[in-house]
């Protein structure tokens, strides 16, 4: 009996608190009497709410701060790879400019010459201590010859020593075997300038200590030897030692065609070679023709 009296009291309870709730949402829906009451149980629950949803909001803070930095490292890597092809190709470009000045010095340079003209492309270089050759990209197929001047667009960079079918073997002015003949622009003094070795070192052997060469001035080919044109640019007097006792002054000069540097050189036919060489031919074809005219008759 007492199980189910308690039973009963409870549903009783329930039924009334049911009622109470209605009667209470019907006159607060009508009369709004329950307003007042809704804002102080706001005010009062408001920190509890905060408290309540602070460990969600902080997760979410996070989540979004995650994401964020993730998002923000990819852009930073994707921005950096972008800068790095930019400043690449920015570098290809700065080259390519430079390489399009040197070949447009390279062609000025070849309209002041008055002989025969090819440029001829770097394959690969021999810079030993004594000896200094490059492989061109142009050979017999070309028409280039053995003792053929090479130059750049700022002077005298050496003669083809070896040919093959499609290439070529240059020996630099620097070589330790190789001399040319030069004078002195300001004078017409004549002297040959000697390869040593060194790169950017050359020697003035055998003048005089009464020769009247002084630093700076400019040497050119006097054309004397036939292999090289006259008046193009080969060097700079650097010194000029006299020293006493000795019969020969000490001069050393640099050569002006930057040899370490760039990747054309103009390779050149004098034109008393060609002019000689279609004479050559034309003497050659005349005998030919007298032999088959005496044959014939």
């Amino acid at each position: 009996m007492g199980l189910f009296s308690e039973n009963r009291s409870n549903t009783g309870r329930f039924v009334i608190l049911v009622v109470i709730s209605i009667a209470l949402m019907t006159i607060d829906h009508r009369q709004s009497y329950l307003n007042d009451v809704r804002k102080g149980m706001a005010v009062i629950l408001s920190p509890l709410i905060y408290v309540v949803d602070a460990p969600f909001t902080l997760l979410r803070w996070l989540e979004g701060s995650f994401s964020q930095r993730l998002s923000l490292q990819q852009e930073n890597r994707r921005l950096h790879a972008q800068n790095l092809l930019l400043q690449t190709e920015q570098l290809k470009l700065k080259a390519l400019a430079t390489e399009n000045q040197r070949l447009r010095l390279l062609l000025e340079s070849s309209t002041g010459v008055g002989e025969k003209v090819l440029i001829a492309g770097l394959l690969a270089t021999d810079l030993q201590f004594y000896s200094r050759r490059l492989t061109l990209d142009k050979g017999s197929q070309h028409g280039v010859y053995s003792g053929q001047p090479v130059l750049n667009a700022h002077g005298v960079v050496g003669q083809i020593v070896e040919v093959g079918l499609y290439s070529s073997i240059a020996m630099l002015i620097t070589d330790s075997s190789h001399a040319v003949p030069v004078q002195v622009l300001r004078n017409g003094l004549r002297a040959l300038v000697e390869g040593r070795g060194a790169s950017n070192r050359l020697a003035l052997p055998y003048l005089s200590m009464s020769a009247d060469i002084q630093v700076d001035d400019l040497l050119v080919t006097s054309g004397l030897g036939g292999v090289f044109p006259p008046n193009y640019p080969v060097a700079i007097v650097k010194s000029v030692e006299r020293n006493p006792g000795q019969t020969f002054m000490t001069i050393s000069a640099e050569p002006l065609a930057l040899l370490d540097s760039g990747r054309e050189v103009l390779l050149i036919w004098n034109t008393q070679n060609i002019e000689s060489d279609e004479k050559n031919t034309a003497s050659s074809k005349d005998e030919s023709d007298l032999t088959e005219t005496d044959r014939a008759q």
